[in-house]
């Protein structure tokens, strides 16, 4: 086997720290979305089947706010501003959306806690936020959100004091996938 020249051995590390940037670049959004997810780092919430089996006897007050993208004609807004709930205690609230335009639009909602430190500890069980949503012109819907806060908040030494949480909810208009405008409206939204 014939030794690269010095020439060839650049060329050879060159390429192989490009093909590596590239795959770390690859990764980096799923990876990131992963230990979002996992930590709750940025006040991304947590996604639960079931409900919470412990409830204490501690209050938390859950805020609720909404937000569309400037693109995004539609009115959005939570139905209650604020929920108090004892910690564990599962809880139910509505946001109601309006397409104010002369056409179908489809959105799909990003969401965060606030303070973030409350992110791990804010559990979803269902969510408007896990599929995209489709209003023809003029149309409102309601969108529910079920969730409980976690007991285990008051052994985290960071969030143990916190008694208040906002949830948050943007809509950002998306383009539609093909079944949902050929569906009309949801019967059933998560």
């Amino acid at each position: 086997m014939k030794r690269l020249s010095p020439e060839g051995r650049t060329v050879a590390m060159l390429v192989g720290v490009v093909v590596t940037m590239g795959a770390l670049a690859w990764a980096a959004v799923p990876f990131y979305n992963w230990f979002c997810k996992v930590t709750g780092f940025g006040g991304t919430t947590q996604v639960s089947q079931s409900l919470s089996e412990e409830v204490l006897d501690e209050i938390v007050t859950v805020r609720f706010d909404a937000n569309t993208d400037s693109n995004l004609d539609w009115t959005f807004r939570p139905m209650q501003t604020r929920m108090d709930l004892k910690i564990g205690e599962s809880g139910l609230a509505f946001y109601e959306a309006t397409n104010t335009s002369d056409r179908p639009l489809t959105g799909t909602a990003s969401y965060n806690v606030a303070p973030e430190v409350t992110g791990y500890y804010f559990i979803k069980v269902e969510c408007f936020c896990f599929t995209e949503q489709t209003l023809q012109p003029g149309e409102s819907m309601e969108m529910p959100v079920s969730f409980f806060v976690d007991p285990d908040l008051v052994k985290d030494h960071d969030a143990s004091h916190i008694r208040d949480i906002t949830l948050s909810y943007t809509f950002h208009l998306t383009e539609p996938r093909r079944a949902a405008l050929d569906t009309g409206p949801a019967d059933t939204i998560n």
